[in-house]
This record gives structure tokens, C-alpha cells and sequence, in this order.
């Protein structure tokens, strides 16, 4: 079983499905898939801090199960968790959303596996999902690659959080989880969720850059992130490009490698369209 975290909420669901479609259809094995989805309601942040819909989660569950009859899906509302942990603390505003702290509540959420792969909504596998997952994380609390940008700016071994290779068992002994948490509420993090685990730290896993490219695409590239990009051309600017606005990755970064997964994308979400109708 192939263990996959996702957080978020109906903002992101698209990206749940494309990164969900992607490591299907990039791995060879039949080994079946359980993904797990945390989300949450925080109406007094902001009307669009809704959960995931009940159309969402059966959709999802039907397309995985397309694929493999074996594929699970579990959502778990974190709300009262994540109020409990972070209501009112100082990175409530974080830079994305608050969305982006729950990953940190892995260890207070029932019935999680020992090995966990965390995946932010907008990343792709262009190749096979078990050369990351089959990565020995023994003895580290968690596997990462280097944040492309931050890897010059802040320190070598500075870490992007958009993909990460849990070791439930470790963390759960070092309570670097349970650290995180406890920073958050107590101080303003630029970084928010990403800062609180790397100061939290007790021993990670360094991973090559192309397990989680921020910026290329190239032929040994297991996960493209489509996080915010710098740009110097026609003049220094970034874009925000995800990867379920297939226009905009045709059109600016000119990808064609994943064609088939977005197709099958956009089959998906006329015929949503079309039942709603």
C-alpha cells in the first residue's frame, strides 16, 4: 500500500485529482493506494475556507477506483484540531492559507500509517511513484529535497515542505510535530508551517532536486512542484502557474509530458460539468 497525505480544501480539489491521476498512471505496480485528505471549515477566516464537498469526495473515490478497485480514500475533518492548535495564533495568515498548517496535526489524527507520503495539491509525478516512496527513511523523522530558492538564500540544506517523506514512528518518538505546533503559537514565521518543521528538526533525509523540482522539467524529474516561479524574461516577474490550468502550462512553460494525465483531467471535469447541468 502506497500511503499519500493531501491538505486542503475545495480550492485545491483540482489539484488533488491531477496529482492523484498522475500517480496512478505513472506507476507500474498494482499496489493499491490509500489516500488520505485532511480539510476543515474556518468560516471566521474566510467564506472561502470550506471544506471539501460531498460531489468531491465521491468523485474522487470513483476516479481512484477506476483505476484500482483496491485504491482507498479516507477525508478526515480537522477543524476541531486545528482550532484546538492554531486559533488565533500568530500564523494564521500564513502565505498560502491556513490550510497549510494542518499537515502538521498528522500525529493527532487516529489510524495514520507508520509511512506517509505528504504531497502538496500542486505537484505531478512524471515518473514512478515508488523511487520516492521505496526510499529507506529508517532512523530520520522525514525525507525532503532542497526548496529550489531557499537552497541559495537561506541555507544549503534548507528544505521545500511541498513534498515529504513521513516516518510516522520517528516523529511520534521525537514530537517534532508536537514542536512545530508549539512555535506557530508562539511566534510569526515567514515560512509558517515549512519554518516550524525545519526548526523543529531533529534528523531528516536529504533527497536529489528531482524529487521535487521547483522551477524544471526534466527527463529524470520524479515530481514536478508548480510552485510560485521567478521569471527574468521579457523582465524579472513570477507566475503562479498550477498544473489543472493546462493552458497556462502549454502556454508559458510550454509542457507537454503530461498531456495524458490532463486529458484524462478534462474529460473528468467536463463530464462534472455536464452532470451538474
Amino acid at each position: 500500500m502506497v500511503n499519500v497525505l493531501f491538505c486542503g480544501n475545495s480550492g485545491v480539489f483540482d489539484g488533488f485529482l491531477t496529482c492523484a491521476l498522475s500517480l496512478m498512471m505513472r506507476t507500474q505496480s498494482k499496489e493499491p493506494f490509500a489516500f488520505y485528505i485532511y480539510t476543515m471549515e474556518l468560516p471566521r477566516l474566510s467564506e472561502k475556507y470550506t471544506g471539501l464537498t460531498a460531489d468531491e469526495i465521491a468523485l474522487f473515490e470513483r476516479v481512484i477506483k477506476e483505476y484500482n478497485p483496491e485504491n482507498t480514500v479516507r477525508v478526515t475533518d480537522v477543524t476541531d484540531l486545528y482550532e484546538r492548535e492554531f486559533a488565533y495564533c500568530p500564523n494564521e495568515g500564513a502565505y498560502c492559507s491556513p490550510y497549510t498548517l494542518i499537515r502538521l496535526l498528522a500525529d493527532l489524527v487516529d489510524g495514520m500509517p507508520d509511512k506517509l507520503l505528504y504531497l502538496d495539491a500542486d505537484v505531478m509525478f512524471q515518473r514512478d511513484v515508488h523511487l520516492l516512496y521505496d526510499i529507506d527513511v529508517t532512523g530520520y523523522e522525514y525525507a525532503a529535497a532542497r526548496d529550489h530558492y531557499g537552497k541559495y538564500l537561506i541555507h544549503p540544506r534548507y528544505i521545500n515542505a511541498g513534498v515529504l517523506l513521513f516516518n510516522m514512528v520517528e516523529m511520534r518518538r521525537t514530537g517534532i510535530l508536537q514542536k512545530a505546533r508549539e512555535i506557530l503559537r508562539e511566534k510569526k514565521l515567514v515560512f509558517a508551517d515549512q519554518s516550524a518543521l525545519i526548526r523543529s528538526t531533529t534528523k531528516k533525509k536529504m533527497l536529489p532536486q528531482r524529487f521535487n523540482d521547483q522551477k524544471f522539467l526534466h527527463k529524470h524529474t520524479v515530481v514536478r512542484h508548480f510552485s510560485k516561479r521567478l521569471f527574468y524574461l521579457p523582465y524579472p516577474h513570477t507566475e503562479n502557474v498550477k498544473q489543472w490550468q493546462v493552458d497556462k502550462v502549454h502556454q508559458i512553460f510550454h509542457y507537454h509530458q503530461f498531456d495524458d494525465i490532463l486529458n484524462e483531467y478534462l474529460k473528468i471535469k467536463d463530464k462534472r460539468i455536464k452532470d451538474k447541468r
